[in-house]
């Protein structure tokens, strides 16, 4: 009975610390060969963010996002609270209540839980493009810029990253002569 008990912790205890994704999905993710295979990875790591460790904060975000499709913001946001208060450290449910924030135009509720979600997972790419556009709307293009690049830290081959860079860039380094 005790063996079964510690065996039982043990491979909870180990759920837990294998909840998201792995070092070596980013590490794919940074070498992908091809934009379809990086966006693949990216998929898939999209869906790892969505594991906490803990199965009712994985549940209460699912029941977010299930809320979310159909409108129901406010029931939205308690899912995610809730979710955050059970798995403080679950970048996903800040980063999915920093968009419902951002859907309200509630910028600085929003810039504090993306400040969280990569506290949390430096290295989500959503989280970074996020704040790159929260910045774009600010009308701070320096600190968008610099989101941007992060993002492509993560992933390189982030088209959408790629292109405003390339649109920044010179406004915010100037241009070479």
């Amino acid at each position: 009975m005790q063996a079964t008990l510690i065996s039982l912790l043990a491979s909870l205890l180990l759920a837990s610390a294998t909840a998201g994704p792995s070092d070596e999905m980013f590490d794919e993710l940074k070498s992908a060969p091809s934009q379809i295979e990086a966006e693949s990875v990216a998929d898939d790591i999209s869906a790892a963010m969505q594991e906490s460790g803990s199965a009712t904060a994985d549940l209460l975000l699912e029941r977010a996002l299930t809320a979310e499709t159909v409108e129901k913001y406010d029931l939205a946001r308690q899912m995610l609270d809730r979710a955050i208060a059970v798995q403080p450290d679950f970048a996903e449910a800040w980063f999915q209540r920093s968009l419902l924030y951002l859907n309200e135009d509630l910028y600085d509720q929003a810039l504090f839980d993306l400040n969280e979600a990569l506290t949390h997972e430096p290295r989500h790419f959503q989280a970074w493009l996020t704040l790159a556009g929260l910045f774009e709307a600010l009308g701070q293009p320096r600190e968008a810029l610099e989101a941007y690049r992060e993002v492509l830290k993560i992933y390189p081959r982030h088209e959408t990253a790629n292109a405003q860079i390339r649109r920044l860039a010179p406004q915010v380094d100037g241009r070479s002569i």
